[in-house]
């Protein structure tokens, strides 16, 4: 890479603002700005029970504010008042099944939260770049198993899809508004299906199978022939830090995909990875009550080529490699030999090669 990540972050009048920072990917990205040295605040809602913010004592490590990305008012006061010089939107609804009971609240959240974040941001003039935080989910998926370019058609088939084919909408607009009128440069990005040590949220197949383990109770599980693009958490958040460093730096790109290398393994593979590790998942299920009209993709993959190319931005672990990191991160927790922020920290100095 022609600059260290952090380089020019640390160089800002202000602080990175990241939204969502008490979810699981926030958390690791607010693990890793801070190993970097980069003055970061957070917006959020407070973070829900056994979750990785929790878990690594995360409370009052940033300047935060815990309250909902709806709240315009609320929001364009603590940016007033911390004046961030670029943003990382995560704040999002980001599970399929809540979607599916929750369509509007999800529709709301994703969409008109990005809304709030994009309209303020441009109101103010110590902006300069915006990500906003997207999915793999956004393109159109006929289950063909080619790889998905940033080019590729966007279709949503369920709620939470469709409302982050709805966050893309409202970030093509206003690209178009900074090149007509001026204002910060916004780009999206898409990851494939994050992992890591920490992720304690319902009905991803890791997570479930931690509560399994946890609970001493029988775990069932859906689509165990699907694929997924599954990558170690700190990958993508990897990329996106290099994403803004080089908008700073006079790059110019829309949309960029976060992907990992390799053949994309089934949820079945995942269950026998962990089953190394636990030896009790080996008495899963099937879950059942799953109507036949719900929609999930059988397969999913990206083409990173472009990141690779324009930030020379490659994925550190192997997906296998990821799925074996998450379970021994679990292993050595639930163990109680040491805590959650030490292995994260230790994965962190992994990923800087420290």
């Amino acid at each position: 890479m022609d600059f260290s990540v952090g380089k020019r972050l640390r160089e800002l009048p202000g602080p990175l603002l990241l939204t969502g920072h008490t979810g699981f990917k926030g958390t690791w990205t607010t693990l890793l700005l801070e190993h970097l040295g980069v003055s970061t605040v957070g917006y959020s809602l407070p973070a829900e029970r056994d979750s990785l913010f929790d878990r690594a004592n995360r409370k009052g490590a940033i300047p935060e504010l815990f309250a909902d990305i709806r709240s315009y008012q609320v929001l364009e006061e603590f940016m007033d008042r911390h004046k961030p010089s670029t943003i990382i939107h995560m704040a999002a609804q980001p599970l399929v099944l809540k979607s599916y009971e929750s369509p509007r609240e999800t529709f709301d959240v994703n969409v008109m939260g990005t809304t709030n974040v994009l309209d303020i941001a441009f109101k103010k003039d110590y902006v300069q770049v915006i990500v906003i935080v997207t999915t793999d989910k956004v393109y159109r998926n006929d289950n063909s198993s080619q790889p998905f370019v940033e080019t590729d058609p966007l279709e949503g088939k369920d709620p939470y899809s469709s409302s982050k084919v709805g966050t893309e909408a409202a970030v093509t607009a206003w690209q178009q508004i900074s090149k007509i009128s001026g204002g910060p440069k916004v780009v999206s990005v898409r990851a494939g299906n994050v992992i890591g040590g920490g992720d304690y949220a319902e009905n991803r197949i890791i997570p479930d199978l931690i509560r399994g383990v946890f609970n001493n109770a029988k775990v069932e599980i859906r689509n165990p022939r699907s694929t997924r693009p599954w990558q170690h958490v700190l990958d993508p958040i990897h990329g996106y830090l290099l994403a803004l460093e080089k908008s700073l730096g006079g790059s110019s790109f829309s949309n960029l995909n976060f992907g990992p290398s390799g053949r994309s393994l089934s949820v079945m593979e995942i269950v026998e990875i962990g089953s190394r590790f636990f030896p009790q998942v080996t008495t899963l299920s099937h879950l059942k009550g799953i109507p036949s009209t719900f929609m999930e993709a059988t397969f999913l993959d990206l083409d990173s080529s472009l990141s690779q190319q324009v930030l020379d931005w490659s994925p550190h672990w192997s997906q296998e490699q990821a799925a074996i990191a998450t379970f021994e991160w679990w292993s050595r927790h639930l163990a109680g030999t040491e805590s959650a922020e030490k292995l994260c920290k230790d994965e962190i100095r992994a990923l800087l090669r420290e």
